[in-house]
């Protein structure tokens, strides 16, 4: 009796081991898939920690435009650049950083609750391949090649509706009509500048 008990103790126990070292398997494959997505994660958070200044630099090219005289656009709007720089230059890093340190406790538990180690580890070699680093690496230069083409493809029907739209909106908040010459419609996306 002593010894089926005592057999009984030691399958229990080890079964608590190999779950114990599977779990920190599966932590380890979780950790090395974050480190793998770091460079996405922290371009994520650079894109959001950088659109309220493309924002700000959209409304005040259009401020510009109306509230500012002609001699003294081209000093105010450097003025502004330079704002918006020493912003993105405290605030992009931040932001980083604090996304990299959130990824774990975030993206890191959903992958522990939603994906097995197996999966985890099928992963992990997905994402170690080659062929996917070269398609990442890639992935920028396709962004652009298709915004390009798209924008080149799309101007004509889009300016004009782009024209009508800022009328409206101008029209609605009481500004003065924009002139000809000083209304570009903002057809092309703002890019800001990659660290």
């Amino acid at each position: 009796m002593m010894k089926k008990a005592l057999i009984l103790l030691l399958i229990t126990w080890a079964g608590m081991v190999s779950a114990q070292s599977g779990s920190a398997t599966k932590k380890e494959l979780v950790a090395k898939v974050l480190k793998l997505q770091a460079p996405g994660i922290e371009m994520a958070a650079q894109n959001l920690a950088e659109r309220p200044a493309a924002l700000m630099m959209q409304q005040a090219n259009m401020a510009l435009q109306t509230r500012v005289t002609a001699e003294r656009r081209d000093a105010v709007a450097k003025e502004i650049q330079a704002d918006l720089k020493k912003y993105t230059d405290e605030v992009v890093p931040l932001v980083r950083d604090r996304a990299i340190k959130l990824a774990p406790t975030t993206i890191g538990v959903l992958l522990d609750e939603r994906f097995s180690e197996d999966e985890l580890k099928q992963l992990v070699g997905i994402m170690e391949s080659p062929v996917n680093r070269k398609f990442s690496q890639l992935s920028s230069e396709m962004q652009k090649v298709l915004v390009d083409k798209l924008l080149a493809e799309t101007r004509t029907a889009v300016e004009p509706k782009v024209k009508t739209l800022e009328q409206s909106v101008r029209k609605r908040l009481g500004l003065p009509a924009a002139s000809a010459a000083s209304s570009r419609p903002a057809t092309t996306p703002s890019h800001p500048a990659s660290k």
